[in-house]
Protein backbone atom coordinates (compact mmCIF):
# COMPACT_ATOMS: atom_id res chain seq x y z
CA UNK A 1 0.00 0.00 0.00
CA UNK A 2 1.23 3.56 -0.71
CA UNK A 3 2.33 5.50 2.95
CA UNK A 4 0.05 8.15 3.52
CA UNK A 5 2.01 11.74 3.83
CA UNK A 6 1.50 15.35 3.38
CA UNK A 7 3.09 15.04 0.21
CA UNK A 8 0.55 11.83 -0.75
CA UNK A 9 -2.13 14.08 0.28
CA UNK A 10 -1.01 17.26 -1.58
CA UNK A 11 -0.55 14.84 -4.77
CA UNK A 12 -3.79 13.61 -4.54
CA UNK A 13 -5.52 16.92 -4.03
CA UNK A 14 -4.28 18.02 -7.62
CA UNK A 15 -5.99 15.03 -9.42
CA UNK A 16 -9.54 14.99 -7.22
CA UNK A 17 -8.58 12.55 -5.33
CA UNK A 18 -9.89 10.11 -7.82
CA UNK A 19 -6.18 8.29 -7.61
CA UNK A 20 -5.93 6.56 -3.78
CA UNK A 21 -5.66 2.90 -4.10
CA UNK A 22 -8.20 0.78 -1.93
CA UNK A 23 -7.44 0.71 1.92
CA UNK A 24 -7.20 -2.84 1.86
CA UNK A 25 -7.83 -6.31 -0.65
CA UNK A 26 -11.51 -7.69 -0.49
CA UNK A 27 -9.93 -11.39 -0.91
CA UNK A 28 -11.21 -14.46 -1.95
CA UNK A 29 -10.97 -17.34 -0.28
CA UNK A 30 -7.87 -19.86 -0.25
CA UNK A 31 -8.80 -23.22 -0.13
CA UNK A 32 -6.08 -23.78 3.26
CA UNK A 33 -4.57 -21.19 5.19
CA UNK A 34 -1.80 -21.92 8.66
CA UNK A 35 -3.96 -19.47 10.50
CA UNK A 36 -7.60 -18.56 10.21
CA UNK A 37 -8.83 -15.34 12.48
CA UNK A 38 -12.85 -15.73 13.03
CA UNK A 39 -13.81 -12.08 13.22
CA UNK A 40 -12.63 -8.74 11.32
CA UNK A 41 -13.16 -6.26 14.52
CA UNK A 42 -10.33 -4.48 15.79
CA UNK A 43 -9.22 -7.76 17.83
CA UNK A 44 -9.11 -10.30 14.64
CA UNK A 45 -7.60 -7.59 12.83
CA UNK A 46 -4.74 -6.55 15.15
CA UNK A 47 -3.77 -10.25 15.99
CA UNK A 48 -3.52 -11.18 11.96
CA UNK A 49 -1.45 -7.55 11.95
CA UNK A 50 0.86 -8.49 15.24
CA UNK A 51 0.98 -12.62 13.24
CA UNK A 52 2.38 -11.00 9.88
CA UNK A 53 4.31 -7.98 11.25
CA UNK A 54 5.83 -9.60 14.44
CA UNK A 55 5.85 -13.49 13.71
CA UNK A 56 6.36 -13.47 10.15
CA UNK A 57 3.02 -15.58 9.37
CA UNK A 58 1.38 -13.97 6.51
CA UNK A 59 -0.55 -17.31 5.27
CA UNK A 60 -3.63 -16.04 7.55
CA UNK A 61 -7.21 -15.29 6.51
CA UNK A 62 -9.43 -13.06 8.62
CA UNK A 63 -13.54 -14.11 8.17
CA UNK A 64 -15.83 -10.97 8.29
CA UNK A 65 -19.55 -12.32 8.47
CA UNK A 66 -20.75 -8.73 7.30
CA UNK A 67 -18.22 -5.66 6.63
CA UNK A 68 -14.81 -4.66 8.47
CA UNK A 69 -16.05 -2.02 10.66
CA UNK A 70 -19.58 -2.84 10.64
CA UNK A 71 -20.34 -4.59 14.53
CA UNK A 72 -18.70 -3.93 17.62
CA UNK A 73 -15.63 -1.92 16.20
CA UNK A 74 -17.87 0.60 15.20
CA UNK A 75 -20.15 0.64 18.16
CA UNK A 76 -18.26 1.83 21.29
CA UNK A 77 -17.25 5.02 23.14
CA UNK A 78 -13.72 5.30 21.70
CA UNK A 79 -12.11 5.48 25.87
CA UNK A 80 -8.24 4.64 25.74
CA UNK A 81 -7.00 4.00 29.24
CA UNK A 82 -4.79 1.35 31.42
CA UNK A 83 -5.96 2.79 35.38
CA UNK A 84 -6.55 -1.05 36.23
CA UNK A 85 -5.56 -2.19 39.60
CA UNK A 86 -5.39 -5.73 40.26
CA UNK A 87 -2.60 -8.04 39.02
CA UNK A 88 -3.67 -9.51 36.11
CA UNK A 89 -5.03 -6.32 34.35
CA UNK A 90 -2.67 -3.46 35.31
CA UNK A 91 0.40 -4.97 33.09
CA UNK A 92 -1.69 -6.30 29.86
CA UNK A 93 -3.70 -2.89 29.86
CA UNK A 94 -0.18 -0.87 30.19
CA UNK A 95 1.17 -2.74 27.38
CA UNK A 96 -2.06 -1.48 25.44
CA UNK A 97 -1.18 1.67 26.42
CA UNK A 98 2.09 1.92 25.40
CA UNK A 99 1.01 0.31 21.78
CA UNK A 100 -2.00 2.86 21.68
CA UNK A 101 0.64 5.75 22.12
CA UNK A 102 2.96 4.28 18.93
CA UNK A 103 0.31 3.10 16.60
CA UNK A 104 -0.15 5.59 14.70
CA UNK A 105 3.41 5.29 13.57
CA UNK A 106 3.51 2.07 13.38
CA UNK A 107 0.59 1.93 10.66
CA UNK A 108 0.93 4.88 8.58
CA UNK A 109 -2.36 5.24 9.55
CA UNK A 110 -4.32 8.30 11.33
CA UNK A 111 -6.21 6.32 14.11
CA UNK A 112 -6.68 9.85 16.58
CA UNK A 113 -5.10 9.36 19.43
CA UNK A 114 -6.09 11.54 21.79
CA UNK A 115 -4.68 11.48 25.15
CA UNK A 116 -6.92 13.97 26.58
CA UNK A 117 -7.04 11.86 30.02
CA UNK A 118 -9.46 10.07 31.82
CA UNK A 119 -10.75 11.26 35.45
CA UNK A 120 -12.82 8.93 37.66
CA UNK A 121 -14.18 10.90 40.36
CA UNK A 122 -15.26 9.93 43.69
CA UNK A 123 -17.96 10.82 46.00
CA UNK A 124 -17.05 8.88 49.51
CA UNK A 125 -14.37 8.40 51.83
CA UNK A 126 -14.40 4.97 51.44
CA UNK A 127 -14.26 5.40 47.54
CA UNK A 128 -11.59 7.59 47.82
CA UNK A 129 -9.80 5.21 49.39
CA UNK A 130 -10.47 2.40 46.77
CA UNK A 131 -9.11 5.11 43.89
CA UNK A 132 -5.85 5.96 46.46
CA UNK A 133 -4.93 1.90 46.56
CA UNK A 134 -5.94 1.52 42.64
CA UNK A 135 -3.54 4.67 42.24
CA UNK A 136 -0.80 3.02 44.25
CA UNK A 137 -1.14 0.04 42.25
CA UNK A 138 -0.76 1.60 39.28
CA UNK A 139 2.40 3.36 40.16
CA UNK A 140 3.35 0.38 41.84
CA UNK A 141 3.56 -1.29 37.88
CA UNK A 142 4.98 2.31 36.03
CA UNK A 143 1.34 3.29 35.10
CA UNK A 144 0.87 7.13 35.58
CA UNK A 145 -1.61 7.96 38.53
CA UNK A 146 -2.73 11.05 39.82
CA UNK A 147 -5.10 11.53 42.91
CA UNK A 148 -6.69 15.03 43.42
CA UNK A 149 -8.81 16.91 45.53
CA UNK A 150 -11.82 18.56 45.37
CA UNK A 151 -9.93 21.51 44.34
CA UNK A 152 -8.06 19.96 41.74
CA UNK A 153 -10.75 18.83 39.64
CA UNK A 154 -13.41 21.81 40.05
CA UNK A 155 -10.11 23.60 38.59
CA UNK A 156 -10.17 21.10 35.45
CA UNK A 157 -13.84 20.78 35.33
CA UNK A 158 -15.54 23.87 36.31
CA UNK A 159 -18.86 23.13 34.72
CA UNK A 160 -19.58 19.98 37.51
CA UNK A 161 -21.98 20.02 40.21
CA UNK A 162 -20.05 20.50 43.05
CA UNK A 163 -22.29 22.53 45.13
CA UNK A 164 -25.84 21.42 44.99
CA UNK A 165 -25.33 17.23 44.21
CA UNK A 166 -27.16 14.36 45.77
CA UNK A 167 -23.12 12.42 46.05
CA UNK A 168 -20.57 15.58 46.50
CA UNK A 169 -17.33 15.58 44.26
CA UNK A 170 -15.17 15.13 46.11
CA UNK A 171 -11.76 14.45 43.90
CA UNK A 172 -10.89 11.88 41.19
CA UNK A 173 -8.38 9.73 39.86
CA UNK A 174 -6.88 10.89 37.07
CA UNK A 175 -4.81 8.88 34.42
CA UNK A 176 -3.66 12.23 31.82
CA UNK A 177 -2.02 9.30 29.29
CA UNK A 178 -5.64 7.70 29.02
CA UNK A 179 -8.16 9.50 26.43
CA UNK A 180 -9.70 8.69 23.05
CA UNK A 181 -9.45 7.22 19.75
CA UNK A 182 -11.28 6.81 16.51
CA UNK A 183 -12.72 3.46 16.57
CA UNK A 184 -13.56 2.44 13.04
CA UNK A 185 -9.97 4.43 11.53
CA UNK A 186 -8.02 1.42 14.32
CA UNK A 187 -10.04 -0.67 12.06
CA UNK A 188 -9.62 0.47 9.16
CA UNK A 189 -5.74 0.86 10.01
CA UNK A 190 -4.90 -2.27 11.43
CA UNK A 191 -6.59 -4.25 8.14
CA UNK A 192 -4.54 -1.91 5.92
CA UNK A 193 -1.35 -2.96 8.03
CA UNK A 194 -2.79 -6.67 7.84
CA UNK A 195 -3.32 -6.70 4.22
CA UNK A 196 -0.57 -5.02 3.35
CA UNK A 197 1.83 -7.82 4.68
CA UNK A 198 0.12 -10.75 2.78
CA UNK A 199 -3.36 -11.67 5.11
CA UNK A 200 -6.45 -12.52 3.18
CA UNK A 201 -9.41 -10.18 4.50
CA UNK A 202 -12.75 -11.87 3.80
CA UNK A 203 -15.77 -10.10 4.11
CA UNK A 204 -19.07 -10.95 4.03
CA UNK A 205 -17.95 -14.57 5.24
CA UNK A 206 -20.15 -16.07 7.74
CA UNK A 207 -18.78 -19.23 9.48
CA UNK A 208 -21.17 -22.11 10.18
CA UNK A 209 -19.58 -24.80 11.34
CA UNK A 210 -16.08 -26.83 12.27
CA UNK A 211 -14.22 -29.09 10.14
CA UNK A 212 -12.90 -31.97 12.43
CA UNK A 213 -10.19 -34.74 12.30
CA UNK A 214 -11.20 -38.79 13.40
CA UNK A 215 -9.31 -37.21 16.51
CA UNK A 216 -11.51 -34.15 17.34
CA UNK A 217 -8.61 -31.10 16.39
CA UNK A 218 -9.92 -28.38 14.23
CA UNK A 219 -9.39 -28.36 10.56
CA UNK A 220 -11.05 -26.36 9.30
CA UNK A 221 -14.18 -24.07 8.76
CA UNK A 222 -17.48 -23.98 6.92
CA UNK A 223 -18.84 -20.57 5.89
CA UNK A 224 -21.28 -19.33 3.72
CA UNK A 225 -18.36 -19.18 0.50
CA UNK A 226 -17.53 -22.83 1.20
CA UNK A 227 -14.81 -24.62 3.58
CA UNK A 228 -11.64 -23.00 4.46
CA UNK A 229 -8.55 -25.39 5.34
CA UNK A 230 -6.80 -24.67 8.45
CA UNK A 231 -3.89 -25.54 10.79
CA UNK A 232 -5.00 -23.07 13.78
CA UNK A 233 -8.63 -20.89 14.31
CA UNK A 234 -8.62 -18.21 16.55
CA UNK A 235 -12.10 -16.52 17.36
CA UNK A 236 -12.52 -13.36 18.02
CA UNK A 237 -16.02 -12.71 17.80
CA UNK A 238 -16.86 -10.71 20.69
CA UNK A 239 -20.82 -10.33 21.90
CA UNK A 240 -20.97 -14.18 19.27
CA UNK A 241 -17.75 -15.54 21.33
CA UNK A 242 -20.49 -18.44 22.93
CA UNK A 243 -22.15 -18.92 19.74
CA UNK A 244 -19.66 -19.78 17.68
CA UNK A 245 -17.80 -22.02 20.26
CA UNK A 246 -21.25 -23.55 20.54
CA UNK A 247 -20.45 -24.71 17.01
CA UNK A 248 -17.15 -26.29 18.71
CA UNK A 249 -18.95 -28.19 21.43
CA UNK A 250 -17.93 -25.74 23.95
CA UNK A 251 -19.85 -24.04 26.29
CA UNK A 252 -18.12 -20.77 27.66
CA UNK A 253 -18.22 -18.91 30.96
CA UNK A 254 -20.19 -15.72 29.15
CA UNK A 255 -23.37 -14.36 28.54
CA UNK A 256 -23.95 -11.81 25.88
CA UNK A 257 -25.45 -8.43 26.95
CA UNK A 258 -26.23 -4.99 24.71
CA UNK A 259 -24.10 -2.20 25.76
CA UNK A 260 -25.71 1.29 24.71
CA UNK A 261 -24.10 4.72 23.68
CA UNK A 262 -25.02 7.76 22.98
CA UNK A 263 -24.16 11.22 21.44
CA UNK A 264 -25.60 14.34 21.44
CA UNK A 265 -25.69 17.32 18.65
CA UNK A 266 -22.39 19.00 18.37
CA UNK A 267 -21.39 21.26 20.83
CA UNK A 268 -18.35 23.29 21.57
CA UNK A 269 -15.64 22.58 23.17
CA UNK A 270 -16.55 21.66 26.68
CA UNK A 271 -15.05 18.90 28.28
CA UNK A 272 -11.67 18.31 28.52
CA UNK A 273 -11.24 14.70 28.41
CA UNK A 274 -12.78 11.24 29.42
CA UNK A 275 -15.05 12.05 33.25
CA UNK A 276 -16.68 8.88 34.88
CA UNK A 277 -19.33 9.27 37.48
CA UNK A 278 -18.11 7.49 40.61
CA UNK A 279 -22.25 7.26 42.30
CA UNK A 280 -23.34 5.67 39.28
CA UNK A 281 -22.16 4.05 36.02
CA UNK A 282 -22.03 7.11 33.64
CA UNK A 283 -19.08 8.31 31.22
CA UNK A 284 -18.53 10.63 29.08
CA UNK A 285 -16.39 12.71 26.64
CA UNK A 286 -16.34 14.82 23.81
CA UNK A 287 -15.55 13.56 20.09
CA UNK A 288 -13.59 15.72 17.77
CA UNK A 289 -16.77 16.66 15.90
CA UNK A 290 -18.14 18.72 18.98
CA UNK A 291 -21.07 15.75 20.44
CA UNK A 292 -20.73 14.31 23.59
CA UNK A 293 -20.18 10.65 23.74
CA UNK A 294 -21.95 9.08 26.77
CA UNK A 295 -22.99 5.71 28.23
CA UNK A 296 -23.37 3.98 31.44
CA UNK A 297 -24.78 -0.03 32.22
CA UNK A 298 -25.31 -2.74 30.07
CA UNK A 299 -28.77 -3.71 29.66
CA UNK A 300 -30.28 -6.25 32.55
CA UNK A 301 -31.13 -9.43 30.27
CA UNK A 302 -29.31 -11.20 27.84
CA UNK A 303 -29.33 -10.12 23.91
CA UNK A 304 -28.25 -10.64 20.84
CA UNK A 305 -29.46 -7.35 19.27
CA UNK A 306 -27.76 -4.44 18.93
CA UNK A 307 -30.67 -2.09 20.12
CA UNK A 308 -31.26 -0.91 23.63
CA UNK A 309 -34.33 0.19 25.34
CA UNK A 310 -35.63 2.75 27.52
CA UNK A 311 -34.82 2.14 31.30
CA UNK A 312 -30.92 2.11 30.45
CA UNK A 313 -31.45 5.65 28.86
CA UNK A 314 -33.32 6.79 31.39
CA UNK A 315 -30.47 5.33 34.00
CA UNK A 316 -27.57 6.75 31.85
CA UNK A 317 -29.17 9.73 31.18
CA UNK A 318 -30.15 10.12 35.66
CA UNK A 319 -26.37 9.51 36.06
CA UNK A 320 -24.91 13.00 33.81
CA UNK A 321 -27.39 15.05 35.29
CA UNK A 322 -25.81 14.12 38.74
CA UNK A 323 -22.67 15.24 37.48
CA UNK A 324 -23.45 18.03 35.34
CA UNK A 325 -26.89 19.34 35.01
CA UNK A 326 -25.99 21.16 31.85
CA UNK A 327 -26.02 18.39 30.00
CA UNK A 328 -29.82 18.42 30.47
CA UNK A 329 -29.77 20.87 27.60
CA UNK A 330 -28.25 19.43 24.73
CA UNK A 331 -30.42 17.26 22.59
CA UNK A 332 -29.67 13.79 21.72
CA UNK A 333 -28.28 12.83 18.26
CA UNK A 334 -28.41 9.26 17.98
CA UNK A 335 -27.66 6.40 20.35
CA UNK A 336 -27.05 2.13 19.28
CA UNK A 337 -25.85 -1.05 20.88
CA UNK A 338 -23.12 -3.53 20.84
CA UNK A 339 -22.97 -6.83 22.22
CA UNK A 340 -20.71 -7.35 25.19
CA UNK A 341 -19.81 -10.59 25.86
CA UNK A 342 -19.43 -10.58 29.87
CA UNK A 343 -17.48 -13.01 31.79
CA UNK A 344 -18.12 -13.78 35.73
CA UNK A 345 -15.47 -11.94 36.66
CA UNK A 346 -15.34 -8.92 34.04
CA UNK A 347 -12.23 -9.88 32.41
CA UNK A 348 -11.17 -11.30 29.39
CA UNK A 349 -9.99 -15.01 27.64
CA UNK A 350 -7.09 -15.30 25.67
CA UNK A 351 -6.43 -19.34 26.15
CA UNK A 352 -6.13 -22.15 23.86
CA UNK A 353 -9.34 -24.13 23.94
CA UNK A 354 -10.23 -27.72 25.23
CA UNK A 355 -10.15 -28.44 21.48
CA UNK A 356 -7.48 -28.71 20.07
CA UNK A 357 -6.22 -26.32 17.30
CA UNK A 358 -9.15 -23.85 18.47
CA UNK A 359 -8.25 -20.44 20.22
CA UNK A 360 -10.24 -17.93 21.91
CA UNK A 361 -9.84 -14.37 22.47
CA UNK A 362 -13.28 -14.03 24.23
CA UNK A 363 -15.11 -12.02 27.58
CA UNK A 364 -14.16 -8.81 26.86
CA UNK A 365 -16.91 -6.77 28.78
CA UNK A 366 -16.50 -3.57 29.30
CA UNK A 367 -12.51 -3.29 28.21
CA UNK A 368 -12.67 -4.51 24.28
CA UNK A 369 -11.94 -1.27 22.58
CA UNK A 370 -9.40 -0.53 24.70
CA UNK A 371 -7.77 -3.64 24.49
CA UNK A 372 -7.36 -3.77 20.74
CA UNK A 373 -3.31 -3.39 20.83
CA UNK A 374 -2.42 -5.23 23.69
CA UNK A 375 -5.63 -8.10 22.88
CA UNK A 376 -4.06 -8.57 18.98
CA UNK A 377 -0.33 -8.50 20.22
CA UNK A 378 -0.94 -11.54 22.94
CA UNK A 379 -3.23 -13.59 20.81
CA UNK A 380 -0.58 -13.35 17.94
CA UNK A 381 1.87 -14.40 20.04
CA UNK A 382 -0.27 -17.62 21.66
CA UNK A 383 -1.42 -18.66 17.96
CA UNK A 384 2.00 -18.49 16.39
CA UNK A 385 4.20 -20.16 20.04
CA UNK A 386 1.00 -21.82 21.91
CA UNK A 387 2.46 -20.29 24.56
CA UNK A 388 0.31 -17.53 26.37
CA UNK A 389 2.60 -14.16 26.47
CA UNK A 390 3.09 -13.19 29.84
CA UNK A 391 1.69 -9.96 30.09
CA UNK A 392 -2.05 -12.29 29.53
CA UNK A 393 -0.94 -15.33 31.60
CA UNK A 394 -3.42 -14.79 33.69
CA UNK A 395 -6.22 -15.21 31.07
CA UNK A 396 -6.98 -18.34 31.75
CA UNK A 397 -10.09 -19.90 30.44
CA UNK A 398 -9.61 -22.68 33.12
CA UNK A 399 -9.82 -19.53 36.22
CA UNK A 400 -13.20 -20.22 36.64
CA UNK A 401 -12.68 -23.89 37.48
CA UNK A 402 -9.76 -22.93 40.06
CA UNK A 403 -10.94 -20.14 41.38
CA UNK A 404 -7.97 -17.67 40.08
CA UNK A 405 -10.50 -14.93 38.90
CA UNK A 406 -9.63 -11.63 38.16
CA UNK A 407 -12.46 -9.74 39.93
CA UNK A 408 -11.64 -5.99 38.99
CA UNK A 409 -15.49 -5.07 38.29
CA UNK A 410 -17.60 -8.74 38.15
CA UNK A 411 -20.69 -8.74 35.91
CA UNK A 412 -23.18 -10.96 34.37
CA UNK A 413 -22.54 -14.41 33.83
CA UNK A 414 -22.93 -17.85 35.32
CA UNK A 415 -20.80 -20.60 36.11
CA UNK A 416 -21.21 -22.74 33.12
CA UNK A 417 -17.80 -24.01 33.26
CA UNK A 418 -17.50 -27.77 33.69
Amino acid sequence: MPRFSIFALARNALSGHRHWAPTWRDATPKPAYDIVIIGGGGHGLATAYYLASVHGITNIAVLEKGWIGGGNAGRNTTIIRSNYGLAGNTAFYEQSMKLWEGLEQELNYNVMVSQRGVLNLFHSDGQRDAYARRGNAMRMNGVDAELLDAGAVRQMAPFLNFDHARFPIMGGLLQRRGGTARHDAVVWGYARGASDRGVDIIQNCEVTGFSRAADGRITGVETTRGHIGAGKVGVAVAGNSSRVAAMAGLRLPIESHVLQAFVSEALKPTIPGVITFGAGHFYISQSDKGGLVFGGDIDGYNSYASRGNLPVLEDVCEGGMAIMPMIGRARLLRSWGGICDMTMDGSPIIDRAPVDGLYLNAGWCYGGFKATPASGWCFAHLLATDRPHPVAAAYRLDRFATGHVIDEKGQGAQANLH
